[in-house]
Parts: structure tokens; C-alpha cells; sequence
């Protein structure tokens, strides 16, 4: 598979999430809903249409089209993850947390904005997310929307996302004597696996759930997501180490100066890239049994590794 049809794809599923995306935040109220507040819908525009990847929604699409699910099919729950995902940007960049100033080459939310309008966006787009799946335009099968909306649940709070962040800012001393911890690498891994990981293999897995996939497939898939999980997050890592501002359109080198607790920091820089790469080998080979159907996955694992920005 070459670079520039992996790039089509995704770009595809970028776009095609977008517009679900905008649809979702139309002026005009729902069944249920009184009114929609402009600065709020404004605030939610500007933390989610901004740009950047769409890796997630594309994971949700590309799995579920392993299973012959049209990608408009796909695009509800596409577009509810990336909710979450966005919401998870706009708080992680306020004051309390990393207090960035900067994200995807414009300013953050809370900066264009406030802080809290920025609290309620974020609030917003996550329970939007649980909106759409709970639309039978996510499935029509309402036991399938059922497991969607379990499996990003889980993936978004306590034992996933939200437990991940929360060990993350534990890890930097927010908590104790304000000294950062030292932690195991088995530790860092189990945070990394929640904080990041844990998302980009919910993408995968409700790809797998739109499609009905057979256990053996979901085994398969569920080993490729929690690979391209963990390497992302390390590609991530070194970014930030070697990374500029420009490339990456937010603050860099800020992991070390706030004592987070990395595989890059844990096993250095070489052993780190080791560990990128064998991470990429094992999700290329976790989709040998889709064979030349999921090359364009492979190109992602691949993708994850040799990323910019």
C-alpha cells in the first residue's frame, strides 16, 4: 500500500467526519433541546473543526470497512469519537491541567474564549458523543449501539482516558510533595495505555462492532489497536522531545520540564525507538488475517511511528 492512497483514505475519513461533525453542530435545536447558546456552539466549532488528523474516526471507518460497512455508514460513530477526543483536548489545555496556549496551530480554547466556556465545550462535545451513538443513524441495530456506547464509555473515563490523565498528573507530583514520582515502566505503560492508548483502540474496536465481527477477527483487531495504541503515544513522546512548535502547531518540549513520567524517559531515546518499531511489527502482524484488505491499517501502524506532528 503506498503513502499517497493511505493519505487518500484518511483524508476521506477526515473529511467525511468533518461534515458529520458540523451537522452535529447546527444552530437549529433538536427534538429535546430548547435552544443552542452561539458562544457555546462557537467554543464547540473551534475545539473540534479545526483541522488535525481525524485518526480515531479514520480507525472507526477503515476497521469497520473490513467488514463491507460503507463509510457513510461509519460516520456517526466516527464523528462521536472524535467528540470525545476533542473534548479531551479542550481540558487538557486549560490552566488546571497543561495550560497550553496553543493547539493545532491556533489558539486553544480557553484562550480564544475563556476558561469557562472552555469547561462547558468540552462538556458539551462529550456528551454529544453519546448523543450520536444512541442515534439509530450510528446503527440500526440497537444492541450494536448499545456495545458502541459501552466501549467508548469505558475507553473515555475511569479505568481509560480520564483514569490515564488523572495517573498522568499524579505522576508529576501534582498530588504529593510536588516532586515528580518515579515510576515503573510496567506503571508508565499501564498510564500511557489509558491516557492515549485506550482511545485509539476504542476506534478499532467499534469499527469491529459496526461490522459484527467474528471473535477471532475482533481478537485480532483488539491486538492491532492496543499496539498502534501504545505506539502512538511513544511516537508522541519523541515528538516532543525532537519535535518543533511549528510542525507540531503546540508547545514542545514540555514533558521533561514537567517531570512526566515517559517510555523516552524511562528507557532513553534508542531503546525507546526499539520499542516504537517492534510495536509497528506487532500490529502489522495482528492483521495478517485480513491480508491484503487491511494493508491500508498496516500503512497506519507505520504512519503512527514515522508521524511529524
Amino acid at each position: 500500500m503506498t503513502e499517497p492512497t493511505f493519505s487518500a483514505q484518511i483524508g476521506a475519513a477526515a473529511t467525511l467526519t468533518e461534515a458529520r461533525l458540523a451537522r452535529a453542530l447546527a444552530a437549529a435545536p433538536l427534538a429535546g433541546e430548547r435552544l443552542r447558546p452561539e458562544r457555546l456552539l462557537d467554543a464547540m466549532r473551534h475545539g473540534s473543526l479545526a483541522g488535525g488528523k481525524r485518526l480515531r474516526p479514520f480507525l472507526v471507518i477503515e476497521t469497520a470497512g473490513l467488514f463491507a460497512v460503507a463509510p457513510d455508514a461509519a460516520a456517526t460513530a466516527a464523528a462521536a469519537i472524535e467528540c470525545v477526543h476533542c473534548y479531551s483536548l479542550i481540558h487538557d489545555d486549560l490552566p488546571a491541567i497543561d495550560n497550553d496556549l496553543l493547539r493545532r496551530g491556533r489558539p486553544t480554547v480557553h484562550a480564544a474564549f475563556d476558561e469557562a466556556t472552555a469547561i462547558l465545550a468540552g462538556n458539551a462535545l462529550l456528551t454529544l458523543a453519546f448523543d450520536l451513538l444512541a442515534s439509530p443513524e450510528a446503527h440500526p441495530d440497537a444492541e450494536v449501539r448499545i456495545a458502541l456506547v459501552r466501549t467508548l464509555a469505558r475507553a473515555a473515563g475511569v479505568g481509560g482516558m480520564v483514569g490515564g490523565q488523572m495517573l498522568d498528573l499524579a505522576a508529576e507530583g501534582r498530588f504529593a510533595a510536588g516532586a515528580p514520582l518515579a515510576l515503573a515502566l510496567s506503571e508508565i505503560r499501564d498510564l500511557q495505555a489509558m491516557k492515549t492508548g485506550a482511545l485509539l483502540a476504542a476506534g478499532v474496536e467499534m469499527g469491529a462492532l459496526l461490522g459484527r465481527a467474528e471473535p477471532e477477527a475482533h481478537d485480532a483487531l483488539a491486538a492491532y489497536g492496543r499496539a498502534i495504541g501504545a505506539a502512538f503515544q511513544i511516537a508522541d513522546d519523541i515528538l516532543d522531545l525532537e519535535g518543533s512548535a511549528e510542525a507540531m502547531g503546540k508547545a514542545v518540549g514540555k514533558d521533561a520540564g514537567a517531570g512526566k513520567a515517559t517510555i523516552v524517559a524511562a528507557l532513553g531515546r534508542q531503546a525507546a525507538g526499539e520499542l516504537l518499531a517492534a510495536l509497528v511489527d506487532a500490529a502489522e502482524t495482528a492483521l495478517a488475517p485480513f491480508g491484503p484488505r487491511a494493508a491500508v491499517l498496516a500503512e497506519a501502524a507505520r504512519f503512527v511511528a514515522a508521524r511529524r506532528n
